[in-house]
C-alpha cells in the first residue's frame, strides 16, 4: 500500500518535455581526417541509438512480464494499467490513466503499453524535489505532517487518509511529526531502480526469456532458413540474404544486431524501390465512367492518444451484378489558393469485403491497390448483395507530431456591443469540420451525420427529442442542420460557458486539431463508387478502431499477393512480404502449436518510415495465427528507398 501511494502521488503531477534533437554535418571543405572522424562518430551514434532502443524494449518487456504471464496478455482495466505503469517506474496520476484509458477503451496490448512509455518519461529526482519545494514554506527540507495531510487530501487528485498514513509511517523519511522529502525522493528513485532490476532478474531466471534480451552480446552464428527467391519486377530489386558467418578479414558488416545472432533462424529481405511517379498504370479509369451511376461518402481517420486510428466503416449495396470502379483519396479542405492540406500525403486504402449471411462472416474481395497521385483505386466485377468497405491507413504518415506549439489560437471575442462572437480563424476551422462531417456532401447535416460528430467529440449520441429541440433553435433545411446552424450551435456553447473556450477546445482536439487550429492528427477522405449497370448505395455504419475483419483482410491480401519466406526448419513460421509502389507490408504466420517471438531489425533500411516508430522491435505471434508485423513507406517519396529487414526467431 505504501509503495502504491509513493508511486501514485510522489511529487504530484509532473509534465515531461522531450529535449530537441541536435544534429551537425561536416563542412564541404573538411579534411579527410575530419570526415573519417565524423563517419566514426556517426557510426557510434547509430550504435548508441540501436542500444537505446534495445534497452527500452527490454525494460518494457521486463515491466510487462512482472505483471502479466505473457506479453500476449492484454491490459483489461485501469487498475492493471496503473499497476504496470508503476512497475515501469512511472508515476501515473488519474489524469494520465484517463488519457490512455478512455470510456471507449476495452483493452490495451503490449504495443500500446510501449507507446505510452515512449510518451510518459519517468520522473527525475530534480523534478520531484522541485514539486516539493513549492509547498515547503520554510525551505528547510521538511513538511509538517499536518500540512502534508492537508495538501494530499484536499488538493489536486485527492488521496485518502489511509494512503497518507502509509507515507507518514515510513520510518526512513519521517521523524518528529515531519516529512523529510529529500529522503523520500531518494527512496522513491531507489525503489524505482530496484523494481526495474527485479523485473530484469525475473527475465534472467528463465533461460527462454533470457534469450529475448535484445542487448545480449552472444556472437554464436546460426544458419538461416532457405527462402524462395522472389521474381524481380520492373520497379523493384529483391534479395534474400542468408548472411553466413563472417570470416576473418571480411570487411562486410552483418545486418543483424548481436542479439539476433543468437536466434535459431532468421531471414533477411532487401527491396530497392525507385522514386514514386505517383501513378500506377496497371489500372486505367474506364472511358465511360462519367456515364456510370455514382455514390459518394466522406469519412475521416482520427488519431487517438495511444496512436490507435479510428475511422468510419461503410455498408455498400448493389442491387445487381455490375462492373464497379472504386476510389478513395484524402479530402482537400483548404479554401486558400496555393495552400494544400497537410494530410494529403497520408496513404489511404479501402478493403472490400462481401457479407455472407452475417457481419461476422466477411470474405475479402479486393482492395484499392492502383494509384493515381493521392488517389487509390480498384476496378472489378461485383455480384448483387451487401459489401463492407473498410478504410485503412498504415499509420506511417498519420502519427503523433512532436511540434513545439507556442501560444493558443483565439476562438471567441466580444464585439462592440459586448456580445460573444466567433473569430475568423475559428469560423474557418468550423467550416472545414462541417465539410468533413457532411458525409453525403449535400451541404446539410442529418441526425446520423451529426451523431458521428457527437460520438467523436463527446462519446454520446443525440436522440430524436434533442434533435427536435436543435431544429427549433438553429437554422435547418429539409430537417437537416445547415452550415450556419452548425456555427450558431458552437456559438451557443461558448455563450453557455460565458466565453470560456475549454469545451470548444475539447471538440477541436478530438477532431485532430492542435492549439493553433492546424489539423495534424486526422485525415478526412472521400470515397467514390461507380457502377456500370446499377445504382450503388453506400452508408456509414460505424466509427471505430481497426476491427478483426480489417486485420484479417490485410493478412489475407498480403498472403495472397506477397512473397513467402520460411523462417524455421519445420516450415511452421512464415514471413510474407507484400510490395506495392507506395508501401511494403509484412505478415507473420505461426502454424505451430506454441506462441513464437520474432525479433525484427530495420536498421539497414534507407529513407524508410514504419508504423511502429522503432527500427528494432519484437512481436509475439499466438499459436495457429497470423498477424501484421509492420507497414513501411518511403520517408521522402521523391527519393529512392531501400527496405532491409531481418526477421529472427527467438527460441
Amino acid at each position: 500500500e505504501a509503495e502504491g501511494a509513493r508511486r501514485r502521488r510522489a511529487g504530484g503531477e509532473v509534465k515531461h518535455k522531450a529535449s530537441p534533437r541536435m544534429a551537425s554535418s561536416p563542412g564541404s571543405n573538411a579534411s579527410l581526417s575530419r570526415e573519417k572522424t565524423i563517419l566514426s562518430e556517426s557510426s557510434q551514434a547509430k550504435k548508441s541509438q540501436c542500444s537505446e532502443e534495445e534497452t527500452f524494449y527490454m525494460n518494457c518487456r521486463a515491466a510487462y512480464l512482472a505483471v502479466f504471464k505473457s506479453s500476449l496478455d492484454n491490459i483489461k482495466s485501469k487498475e492493471q494499467l496503473c499497476l504496470v505503469l508503476q512497475q515501469a517506474g512511472r508515476n501515473p496520476s488519474q489524469k494520465m490513466v484517463n488519457q490512455y484509458w478512455t470510456p471507449q477503451t476495452t483493452t490495451l496490448n503490449f504495443d500500446d503499453f510501449c507507446n505510452i512509455l515512449k510518451k510518459e518519461k519517468p520522473a527525475t529526482k530534480t523534478e520531484l524535489l522541485k514539486a516539493f519545494l513549492k509547498v515547503d514554506t520554510n525551505n528547510d527540507g521538511y513538511i509538517l505532517h499536518a500540512e502534508l495531510y492537508k495538501i494530499l487530501t484536499m488538493r489536486g487528485e485527492k488521496m485518502t487518509v489511509e494512503e497518507v498514513n502509509a507515507i507518514t509511517k515510513l520510518a526512513d523519511v519521517n521523524s518528529n511529526g515531519k516529512f523529510d522529502y529529500n529522503k523520500f525522493c531518494k527512496l522513491y528513485m531507489t525503489t524505482n531502480e530496484q523494481c526495474r532490476k527485479t523485473a530484469l532478474e525475473k527475465l534472467e531466471v528463465d533461460s527462454r526469456l533470457r534469450r529475448q534480451q535484445f542487448g545480449s552480446q552472444v556472437e554464436t552464428s546460426s544458419e538461416r532458413a532457405t527462402s524462395p527467391i522472389s521474381k524481380p519486377s520492373s520497379r523493384t530489386t529483391r534479395k534474400t540474404d542468408h548472411n553466413p558467418a563472417l570470416k576473418r578479414g571480411d570487411n562486410r558488416t552483418s545486418s543483424r544486431p548481436s542479439s539476433a545472432q543468437s536466434c535459431s533462424a532468421s531471414v533477411s529481405s532487401t527491396i530497392s524501390m525507385s522514386t514514386s511517379s505517383n501513378t500506377n498504370s496497371e489500372l486505367i479509369e474506364p472511358n465511360t465512367v462519367k456515364d456510370w451511376q455514382c455514390a459518394q461518402s466522406k469519412g475521416c481517420f482520427f488519431l487517438e492518444e495511444d496512436s490507435e486510428i479510428i475511422t468510419h466503416k461503410y455498408r455498400l449495396y448493389l442491387p445487381q451484378r455490375s462492373t464497379v470502379y472504386i476510389t478513395i483519396k484524402p479530402l482537400n479542405l483548404s479554401q486558400l489558393e496555393g495552400k494544400t492540406s497537410p494530410w494529403l500525403s497520408v496513404d489511404t486504402a479501402l478493403y472490400v469485403l462481401r457479407e455472407n449471411e452475417s457481419q461476422e462472416n466477411l470474405q475479402l474481395v479486393s482492395f484499392t491497390e492502383a494509384r493515381n497521385k493521392e488517389m487509390f483505386r480498384w476496378k472489378g466485377e461485383l455480384g448483387s448483395g451487401i459489401y463492407w468497405l473498410i478504410p485503412f491507413t498504415t499509420g506511417c504518415r498519420l502519427k503523433k507530431i512532436k511540434k513545439q506549439i507556442t501560444g493558443e489560437a483565439k476562438l471567441v471575442y466580444r464585439d462592440e456591443d459586448g456580445e460573444l462572437a466567433l473569430t475568423k480563424e475559428f469560423k474557418a476551422a468550423l467550416s472545414d469540420i462541417f465539410e468533413m462531417i457532411d458525409l453525403d456532401g449535400n451541404g446539410l447535416l442529418s441526425l446520423e451525420e451529426y451523431n458521428f460528430f457527437e460520438l467523436r467529440t463527446s462519446g454520446e449520441k443525440c436522440d430524436e427529442e434533442a434533435w427536435a429541440v436543435c431544429k427549433e433553435n438553429f437554422d435547418t433545411k429539409k430537417n437537416e442542420l445547415t452550415r450556419q446552424g452548425f456555427m450558431d450551435l458552437n456559438l451557443m456553447e461558448a455563450n453557455d460557458r460565458e466565453g470560456d473556450p475549454s469545451d470548444l477546445w475539447v471538440t477541436l482536439l478530438s477532431l485532430g486539431y492542435n492549439k493553433v487550429l492546424e489539423m495534424t492528427e486526422a485525415c478526412p477522405f472521400v470515397i467514390d463508387i461507380y457502377a456500370e449497370k446499377c445504382k450503388p448505395r453506400i452508408k456509414a455504419i460505424y466509427l471505430e478502431a481497426g476491427s478483426r475483419q480489417l486485420n484479417r483482410a490485410i493478412c489475407k491480401s498480403v498472403v495472397n499477393k506477397g512473397d513467402a519466406k520460411v523462417l524455421d526448419s519445420g516450415e511452421s513460421i512464415i514471413v510474407y512480404t507484400y510490395t506495392s509502389d507506395t508501401r511494403i507490408t509484412s505478415v507473420i504466420e505461426n502454424k505451430s502449436e506454441n506462441k513464437v517471438i520474432i525479433h525484427v531489425n530495420n536498421e539497414q533500411s534507407k529513407n524508410c518510415v514504419n508504423n511502429r516508430g522503432l527500427n528494432i522491435f519484437a512481436v509475439e505471434v499466438a499459436p495457429k495465427s497470423m498477424m501484421v508485423c509492420q507497414h513501411v513507406m518511403p520517408l521522402k517519396e521523391q527519393e529512392e528507398w531501400i527496405y532491409n529487414c531481418v526477421h529472427s526467431l527467438v527460441p
